[in-house]
């Protein structure tokens, strides 16, 4: 019997499909430990090496409350992954989740951001990664990469776009190459270096406290909102724009769900993972955010190369702390490109095994269980970007993805719940959201809206043009396509 259009674009996968993949896919080879370190390392690098240079001149020193506001929006939606992700264990993450509760086409709509949040995210990270890279070579070694090979073609100006013709970033190409080469020979293999290097990194921002609190002057904590006269927006509008850029910083919550069919008794592990890696993430996060403020005043953070290391550096009045400070940062920005090329690729599987793109994405290796052509695709288009594009670009472009994809795993909590009921299957065991099906994600999904208002006009608008390419390909190839069509 055929269906109605509208009966295609809310048909769903049923749960039961999503928790036992076919045979001949992803393999369970990932324990609780890597997966939180997944979590860990896709998060904890990226708002704290890069993102203090974007944020600290939107909210001066209130950009802390920016970090706490960001944070507080990400374990309001962490506790909704958590439940879904006991009843859903599946690669995919939020797509998943939307596929099995809100229906097909949001579910469709889910992906896509996905697909902007993880894609412009390892781009955006990888950039950053040359400014470290060009730190550590300069301290250690007094050389610096030449201007022409560490920065992008297409740069961000206050008069508008630039083009720098024969310029490339070629560092952040080299980084993504090393990721490709990585993740194509395993997912276990892939976890256990990311866990190595996310324990070096957290090693190295221990120090960094330690040093920088040496420096601590609390009179760069004043005035501790931005004020009239001062560049940038004032008072709690900064603290919300400042706090919508290092959002998409908590993209690792989402990749620690991307890994469900290659974890061990999931149903267990990816709740436990999540929000230990929302605790480890945060503390982190907070310490190093007011050892920097209280080491530097904020004016200097703005368009700073390498923040971090040159902090240690002016405190210190020495060139080794910055040195073993950028050497982490390198190992940090490693990892942190790592899992995040993973976790686009995991959902790139999910999507295509659902028939809704190229059945090439989810053709996996007999050799190594991974899905190598995919993996190949993405880092292509990710070094492509990262070589030729400024940062600039992508930061809130991510966050945007990451906020609409927590808006929607917040409404699937209480869809979810309500289809278990209907159908007699209501799952009395594992996490559940407390207080209700409806508190927490309706706090969840409020916190998103507010930081998405931070997001400028231009994110807006590129962003529904994304939408708007993304509903042309479903409807042109998508709902023809896919598996519930044919079943």
């Amino acid at each position: 019997m055929s269906q109605t259009l509208v009966q295609k674009l809310t048909r769903t996968k049923p749960v039961e499909s999503h928790a036992s993949p076919a045979a001949g896919g992803l393999s369970r080879s990932i324990g609780l430990f890597p997966l939180t370190m997944i979590g860990v390392g896709a998060t904890i690098g990226t708002g704290i090496f890069f993102t203090m240079v974007e944020a600290v001149p939107k909210a001066g020193p209130a950009v802390i409350l920016s970090f706490l506001l960001a944070a507080l929006t990400a374990g309001l939606t962490a506790l909704c992954y958590a439940e879904l992700s006991f009843r859903i264990p599946a690669a995919g993450s939020s797509y998943s989740f939307a596929y099995a509760t809100v229906g097909e086409f949001m579910a469709f709509v889910m992906a896509a951001c996905l697909l902007l949040e993880y894609g412009l995210a390892a781009s955006a990270v990888a950039i950053g990664w040359s400014d470290y890279l060009n730190s550590f070579l300069n301290n250690a070694f007094g050389w610096h990469i030449p201007t022409a090979l560490r920065t992008p073609m297409i740069v961000s100006t206050p008069n508008g776009i630039a083009f720098h013709m024969g310029h490339i970033n070629l560092p952040p190409i080299i980084l993504v190459a090393l990721c490709c080469f990585l993740l194509v020979r395993g997912a276990k293999e892939s976890a256990t270096t990311n866990a190595i290097m996310v324990l070096i990194k957290l090693a190295v921002l221990i120090f960094f406290v330690v040093i920088a609190f040496t420096g601590f002057d609390i009179n760069n904590f004043h005035p501790f909102f931005k004020e009239a006269g001062d560049k940038g927006l004032l008072g709690m509008q900064g603290v919300a724009a400042a706090a919508g850029t290092v959002f998409f910083s908590f993209i690792g919550l989402d990749t620690v769900a991307t890994a469900g069919e290659e974890v061990h008794n999931p149903k267990r592990n990816v709740p436990l993972g999540i929000l230990a890696a929302l605790g480890v993430v945060t503390v982190f996060y907070l310490l190093v955010a007011v050892a920097a403020m209280g080491a530097q005043p904020a004016h200097l953070f703005e368009g700073q190369e390498a923040g971090l290391a040159v902090i240690l550096q002016n405190v210190t009045g020495k060139a080794w702390p910055a040195l073993v400070l950028a050497a982490g940062a390198v190992i940090s920005v490693f990892s942190v490109t790592l899992v995040t090329i993973y976790g686009q690729t995991r959902i790139l599987y999910a999507i295509s095994r659902d028939g809704l793109i190229s059945k090439s994405f989810h053709k996996v290796s007999e050799r190594t269980s991974t899905p190598v052509i995919n993996t190949l695709i993405v880092s292509v288009v990710v070094a492509l970007v990262a070589g030729f594009v400024d940062a600039t670009f992508l930061w809130d472009m991510v966050s945007m993805g990451t906020l609409t994809a927590f808006i929607v795993v917040a409404v699937a909590v209480p869809v979810m719940r309500r289809k278990e009921r209907a159908l007699g299957k209501y799952e009395k065991g594992g996490f559940r959201v407390p207080f209700g099906a409806y508190l927490v994600p309706g706090l969840s999904i409020c916190a998103c809206a507010y930081l998405m208002i931070g997001l400028s006009n231009t994110t807006r608008l590129i962003f529904a043009i994304w939408m708007g390419a993304t509903v042309l390909t479903y409807f042109t190839y998508s709902v023809r396509n896919s598996r519930l069509n044919k079943a």
